[in-house]
């Protein structure tokens, strides 16, 4: 059983077999597909599975916590199930693939307090960006 769907058992999720199927889709470590990848995949699993199942399906997973919701560029939303290991992304400026990277350091830290203009620093993200192999080829 994938991660996702041993925390979604673990947190009483009832379990269609829609929502099982957009959980193992979703599983893996360097997932990030968008809502339109999601239902493609799901349809191959549950051929009569819906856009609009999978699209509520996706909302429930971010409301719970589950799943990442991701922005990148203007490109469209895609969706992280690395929600519990921190971590930034690495985007490829020219394919939109995207990987889960985990640098040393602590970012939040690296703030200086003379930066942080009185805010207290609850969170950051990080995004590097460059062109991945395929796309350098």
């Amino acid at each position: 059983m994938s991660d996702l769907l041993e925390r979604l058992r673990g947190r009483g999720w009832r379990m269609t077999a829609q929502r099982r199927v957009v959980a193992e889709v979703l599983d893996g470590e360097h997932v990030h597909l968008t809502a339109d990848e999601v239902h493609a995949r799901a349809t191959l699993r549950l051929p009569e599975i819906s856009r609009a199942t999978v699209y509520n399906t996706l909302g429930e997973l971010v409301s719970l916590g589950e799943v990442l919701e991701v922005a990148t560029d203007r490109r469209a939303k895609r969706y992280d199930p690395n929600a519990h290991r921190p971590h930034q992304h690495l985007v490829c400026a020219q394919c939109g693939a995207i990987r889960d990277v985990h640098p040393s350091g602590n970012p939040l830290a690296d703030l200086p307090d003379s930066e942080r203009f009185g805010f207290t620093v609850s969170d950051v993200e990080v995004t590097y960006r460059g062109i991945c192999p395929a796309c350098a080829g």
